[in-house]
């Protein structure tokens, strides 16, 4: 692991979707995601996170402080307790440490600076943690962790218009439903998507809180890389051609930053070039970025 990174980020994702569905919003059967007062698509910050997750623990050995804390089918409590156990504390005796209470308060739960020491082994083995953050204050306790990377969602440049497609297959799932059909066997089903859109989000990352969690210069590499390739190894029928079109990473040569992260966003447009017709691919949009009269201390880094 290297040294907990020394420098503010703030960044600017923009990605594209055509002929598919970006994020599914579950209360509407799963109809894209779509703000009711403009008609711009949204993709949540979860959905972000969520892919790049899944591209660390493709990519990435877990034994070596890259596992994922909230993965497919994971038993939360369990994980929390097991780190407990890598550090041989027994949640049924009493603390070790009498200053953390000479009995416990709660049998199989941290109390006291064993608390601390189970948030610092969870930071160390799992990367969406120290990326992310974390509620593990549940079952065995481990506390809360804000993550120095938070996301905004994705909100697409111009509205979006959903489409409901009628979709076949050829099969059925029982006899009785082909005794229905007389041998037919057709099931009928729904499709959801958006012909073309170009979504745009925003990203922070806080050298104040990578120093709590040990969030390093080797992570925040594997998180960009991360960003950029998400959509390669997310690939669905549902979702379409989804691809990340440009990150733009403004970088503070501080801590604490050396501009505000709004008015640097400011300098990142993303304009329909033909207003006339509607875009159905990235070279309908013009990105320019002002690099001009930068603020002192703020330097552009783009991926890819």
């Amino acid at each position: 692991m290297s040294t907990p990174i020394k420098n503010r980020y703030d960044f600017v994702l923009i990605f594209d979707v055509k002929d598919g569905n970006p994020n599914g919003d579950p209360d509407a059967g799963n109809l894209p995601r779509v703000d009711p007062e403009t008609g711009c698509g949204l993709v949540t910050d979860v959905c972000l996170k969520r892919k790049v997750r899944n591209v660390i623990q493709m990519t990435q050995d877990p034994t070596k402080g890259f596992d994922i804390f909230v993965k497919e089918k994971a038993i939360l409590n369990q994980l929390i307790e097991g780190a407990y156990q890598t550090m041989g504390i027994d949640l049924i005796k009493p603390p070790i440490d009498e200053k953390d209470g000479k009995k416990r308060n709660k049998e199989g739960s941290g109390q006291g600076k064993e608390v601390e020491k189970a948030r610092n082994q969870m930071c160390k083995t799992y990367f969406d943690i120290r990326t992310f953050g974390a509620v593990m204050s549940t079952g065995a306790n481990a506390g809360q962790v804000r993550g120095p990377v938070q996301m905004t969602f994705g909100r697409s440049v111009d509205p979006v218009v959903t489409l409901e497609h009628c979709i076949t297959r050829m099969a059925v799932a029982t006899e009785a439903e082909a005794e229905k059909q007389s041998g037919d066997n057709r099931t009928m089903g729904r499709k959801n998507t958006i012909p073309y859109g170009v979504y745009v989000a925003h990203g922070f990352v806080s050298a104040h809180l990578a120093a709590q969690t040990g969030f390093s210069e080797d992570d925040l590499a594997l998180f960009w890389d991360a960003i950029v390739n998400m959509f390669e190894h997310d690939r669905s029928a549902a979702r379409g051609l989804m691809s990340t079109q440009r990150l733009v990473i403004f970088k503070h040569d501080s801590a604490l930053g050396n501009a505000p992260a709004h008015k640097l966003f400011g300098r990142v447009k993303v304009e329909s070039k033909d207003k006339s017709k509607p875009p159905r691919d990235i070279a309908d949009y013009a990105v320019t970025i002002d690099d001009a009269n930068m603020p002192k201390g703020v330097s552009i880094l783009e991926m890819p």
